[in-house]
């Protein structure tokens, strides 16, 4: 128990009049081997957030500047259409011919040109298009252009399901004029 109060004593000085970080003071401590019990630094932060010190957070500059990582709020990612969650059971399982996950991979090279990928769910049949750019527009044509290679397009473009990327902000319309049923993965998934 000496050891301890020793310590708190040691760590209490250096952090107030030195202006310490109670890292510092363990690893100096640690380092010098001055007590038979040092404890860690995680352990020191309880002790002072516990009371069991006279020094408290506003002692402690690093600990007032430090920020904690906020999580990222989804609720000012706008929804582009229907929701994962509604697609229907025979596309989770990959039971049937016609459902299509689509996104789009910039190159590391070129921050022009891109490529639309369309995976098909059963088959893992793919379909890649270079686009001039990973924008709305681009991802509209190139599609357009897609479809049009189709005759059946209804039996071979059954869903399609795509990321909230602003890209894909055209294909839930473009879905709609052709009877395609278009779903988009929850905010912030990937």
């Amino acid at each position: 128990m000496m050891a301890a109060w020793e310590f708190n004593q040691f760590a209490e000085d250096k952090i107030l009049v030195d202006k310490w970080s109670p890292d510092a003071v363990v690893g100096y401590a640690k380092r010098h081997d001055l007590f038979d019990y040092v404890p860690s630094t995680k352990t020191l932060y309880n002790w002072i957030d516990e009371g069991k010190l006279s020094v408290i957070n506003m002692d402690l500059a690093m600990k007032l500047r430090r920020s904690t990582k906020k999580a990222k709020s989804a609720e000012n990612k706008k929804i582009l259409g229907t929701s994962i969650e509604e697609r229907p059971e025979s596309v989770e399982t990959r039971e049937e011919f016609g459902h299509w996950e689509i996104d789009t991979v910039l190159g590391h090279k070129s921050k022009d040109n891109a490529l639309l990928t369309l995976v098909e769910r059963k088959s893992r049949m793919e379909i890649i298009r270079r686009i001039p750019s990973k924008d709305a527009s681009a991802v509209t044509d190139a599609l357009s252009d897609i479809f049009s290679e189709f005759p059946n397009l209804q039996d071979t473009f059954k869903s399609i399901t795509s990321d909230n990327g602003s890209e894909f902000s055209k294909l839930a319309e473009q879905g709609k004029k052709l009877q395609i049923d278009v779903y988009f993965a929850h905010p912030y998934a990937s």
